[in-house]
């Protein structure tokens, strides 16, 4: 009987993809930047609801996660945001299943960088561009489609189904699906449909952000020789945390992550603000960084490797010595997540994508964080799987729309063969 449902899934997929890609067409056209996601979830809402899915929400709240060891601040409120869930309510006595994927998008500014419409939705080819087309609402409408698929042909999952739009995962995940797990939405099995190229990824580098803050001496810039500049003095902070930077994509070395992304780890200077005129000299300079890590290293390590690098920085600069610099830890902060590729989740996974997709599915891991890592609070299996996607978080994204369609089919197939499916 599978056998015979997931032929016909497949083919109802096929011949309804342009289905799909119109839903994924309308939620590129919603502006969902991180901390305005309601109108995306307000479109999620519907979708669930036209398929028959029973609808919750989740309103985060600081005092119930904060003290949490997988929270980080995002800084922003969460009064007035939501996630969104669809429930297929299934049976208890057979496995459960979550396909979960986040609303949120970066910014497109600047704008004048693209040749397409962030909120255009554009299609060429196999492209569909617009921000966030593939991080990750093509993953999020792969979810509701592969369900639907099913759902319209009659056929029934035995087990639980949750669809989870979530909020937040560009910020750190805390409001949006850690507060759905904390609110005990977890399944036996978890997927985030983040585009990976079709790879099946199981651990992804611990991510940590931090400022520099360097003091200066300001002064009329006509009596510069008086006052102290902030930016200079924090050059040799600069320079120290670059050194290490490639001192570390040298050195440290983890197998799935140089497979899924080129390199172990990295750490980005991201922004570097100081002085307030042209006319005085800079009274202090702010340098922002995102540092990852492997598995093997933890946070407090990091942040010892972090502070005696600055520390050291300021040897032998008598400014420096008697005003050292100061480091703050703040926003994004994760262990490292690696989830065992031999457990039978996994395996299960694999087995299924392969089937549909006639090669072998590798096995990698990422350089970058996703809301996958949570599941290893409540000692259930995660993964991520989703289609190709180019320039994310970049001018002119676009993801590829025959691998949106094979994603669909993938999890159609996962769900069946997962979660099985009541006998007429």
């Amino acid at each position: 009987m599978s056998t015979d449902a997931k032929k016909k899934v497949q083919d109802y997929i096929e011949e309804n993809k342009d289905e799909l890609v119109e839903a994924i067409v309308k939620a590129v056209q919603i502006p969902s930047v991180i901390g305005d996601e309601n109108a995306m979830a307000e479109y999620m809402r519907k979708k669930y609801e036209e398929i028959g899915l029973k609808v919750a929400e989740v309103h985060p709240e600081y005092e119930k996660i904060q003290n949490h060891p997988a929270f980080s601040s995002s800084d922003l409120p969460f009064e007035g945001r939501k996630n969104i869930i669809g429930i297929w309510e299934g049976n208890d006595d057979a496995p459960s299943l979550t396909l979960n994927g986040h609303m949120d998008v970066v910014s497109p500014e600047p704008v004048e960088n693209w040749t397409k419409d962030p909120w255009g939705g554009e299609i060429v080819g196999n492209k569909l561009y617009g921000r966030g087309s593939g991080d990750m609402k093509a993953g999020l409408m792969a979810n509701w489609f592969a369900l639907k698929a099913l759902l319209d042909l009659g056929i029934k999952p035995k087990g639980k189904v949750l669809l989870q739009s979530v909020i937040e995962e560009e910020a750190g995940g805390a409001g949006g699906t850690l507060s759905c797990l904390e609110a005990g939405y977890t399944t036996d099995g978890f997927i985030a449909t983040e585009p990976h190229a079709l790879r099946l990824t199981v651990a992804h580098a611990g991510v940590m952000y931090f400022r520099v803050r360097v003091l200066g001496k300001t002064a009329h810039a006509g009596m510069a020789h008086l006052g102290v500049n902030a930016i200079s003095k924090m050059y040799k902070v600069y320079n120290a945390l670059e050194e290490l930077a490639e001192k570390r994509a040298k050195e440290v070395y983890f197998e799935l992550f140089h497979k899924g992304s080129g390199q172990s780890v990295h750490m980005n200077l991201g922004t570097l603000k100081g002085g307030d005129w042209a006319s005085n000299v800079p009274g202090e300079a702010v340098l922002e960084c995102r540092i990852g890590f492997i598995p093997s290293e933890t946070r407090a390590e990091i942040k010892e490797l972090i502070e005696k690098t600055v520390q050291g920085a300021a040897k032998g600069d008598e400014w420096l010595e008697e005003n050292p610099p100061e480091v703050e830890w703040y926003g994004w902060t994760t262990e490292a997540w690696n989830q065992a590729p031999e457990d039978p989740y996994v395996q299960a996974f694999k087995k299924t994508a392969e089937d549909v997709l006639g090669k072998e599915v590798e096995i990698a891991g990422r350089a970058a964080g996703n809301d996958a890592r949570f599941t290893q609070y409540y000692g259930k299996p995660g993964l991520v799987f989703g289609p190709r996607c180019s320039n994310m978080h970049g001018p002119d994204e676009y993801v590829e729309i025959d691998s949106v369609i094979e994603t669909a089919k993938v999890f159609a197939a996962h769900i069946i063969d997962w979660c099985g499916i009541e006998e007429e």
